[in-house]
């Protein structure tokens, strides 16, 4: 329980990286930045966070998951203290992008490696939560940054975020300690099993790639369409007529929504196939795509925005909850992190395209029949997924005992 609580506090303050909409006027109008130079940073932040998320196992296969953690949390504010004091898009870039970015991927990773290493028979529905943290700081996050910025200002509110991902991360160290939770790396280890898992590992370090491959474009393809609602949630609200407060309270709504989207995603997990899970949630987001489409007002852009994002958010709860479900627990944080490549790759995609659209149009409209489109091939390739395994690879406390 300690480490679910680790989890959670090293992870939901970076969840804020959800709320970056709620940004876009205040940093617009402070330094002079179009809608699509946003999108740029948004963009680059998603693939910092990937670089964390893929130097992660590196690092704490090396380090104290404590350390690793305390380096995080540094990471993470001193970047939000920097973004405080810019004066121009590349320090903001800096700042925000690279520094918050890096540190929130990698307490990603880690936090998601050392809940997966305690034993449980509800393995889905602890990957969804963990997973789900992101969007509900976001969820917390997107009011009282709202408020923050109307009350003290921008560069105020990022110096108080920089400063809450900082206690919310010594936190985290404190209930883990400063010791390892994660079995090291042995670069000569002579046991059978891990002679037996080298033999078997393929390259870049996972197993199985024809799955993983099929998983990461069916998830890529998802968060394509759900990043650019997540990135840019009160500025297609506004687009549609809604008011800048309904616009927050509707981004804290739409990431709600996705934060128990992400936990019923891992949960389903624990029920059904990643094909069923996938195929349902493809289908559920291109349903909303489509009644915006049809229905075009702020109240449709509402609910309509949190059935895109809640397909995002089923998606990735079950691939979370498919990796240890596919491959074994001591794999996890690797696999785990390749696939968020992808994340990264369509962070970079249509929420960046999205920004030039509008910048282009003003209207929000081709976007979302792009990310109609994204949500059909969506369904194609999800249908196409393996069924339920008979049993998981392997146990955590097998994988454990192999590793000692």
């Amino acid at each position: 329980m300690r480490l679910i609580l680790a989890a959670t506090f090293a992870n939901l303050p970076f969840g804020t990286i959800y709320a970056f909409s709620v940004f876009l006027k205040s940093m617009e109008a402070m330094l002079s930045l179009t809608r699509s130079d946003m999108g740029v940073i948004f963009g680059l932040c998603t693939v910092m966070f990937a670089t964390g998320m893929n130097i992660a196992p590196v690092v704490y296969t090396r380090l104290a998951t404590g350390a690793v953690l305390l380096i995080t949390c540094v990471t993470g504010a001193l970047g939000l203290a920097l973004a405080s004091q810019a004066q121009g898009f590349w320090s903001l870039l800096f700042g925000y992008a690279i520094l918050f970015g890096l540190g929130g991927g990698v307490a990603f990773t880690t936090a998601q490696q050392i809940v997966n290493l305690v034993p449980t028979k509800r393995r889905g529905l602890v990957n969804g939560y963990v997973v789900g943290l992101y969007p509900l700081g976001a969820m917390l996050g997107a009011p009282l940054l709202g408020w923050s910025v109307e009350l003290m200002g921008l560069r105020q509110t990022l110096l108080n975020l920089g400063l809450v991902v900082l206690i919310s991360g010594l936190i985290a160290v404190w209930l883990t300690g400063l010791h390892s939770h994660i079995p090291k790396a042995n670069a000569n280890a002579t046991t059978a099993t891990n002679l037996e898992t080298n033999r078997r590992r393929s390259y870049w370090g996972i197993t199985q790639w024809p799955l993983f491959l099929r998983i990461a474009i069916v998830f890529f393809l998802a968060a394509s369409a759900g990043l650019m609602v997540m990135s840019q949630a009160a500025g297609i609200i506004q687009s549609y007529g809604g008011g800048t407060q309904f616009s927050i309270g509707a981004t804290s709504f739409i990431t709600g929504m996705i934060a128990s989207a992400r936990i019923t995603g891992g949960w389903l997990m624990d029920r059904f196939s990643l094909r069923q899970v996938m195929t349902a949630a493809h289908i559920w987001s291109l349903t909303g795509a489509l009644m915006l489409t049809l229905w075009p007002s702020p109240e449709v852009a509402l609910f309509a925005l949190a059935m895109v994002g809640m397909g995002y958010g089923f998606v990735s709860g079950s691939a979370a909850g498919g990796i240890a479900m596919h491959w074994p627990a001591a794999q996890f944080g690797t696999v785990a992190s390749r696939l968020y490549i992808g994340w990264c790759v369509a962070a970079v995609c249509l929420p960046v395209l999205a920004g030039w659209l509008f910048d282009w149009s003003n209207t929000y409209h081709s976007s979302i029949w792009i990310a109609a489109i994204v949500n059909v091939a969506g369904i194609v390739l999800a249908i196409r997924l393996p069924p339920r395994p008979a049993q998981t690879l392997a146990t955590p406390s097998d994988e454990v005992r192999s590793s000692a």
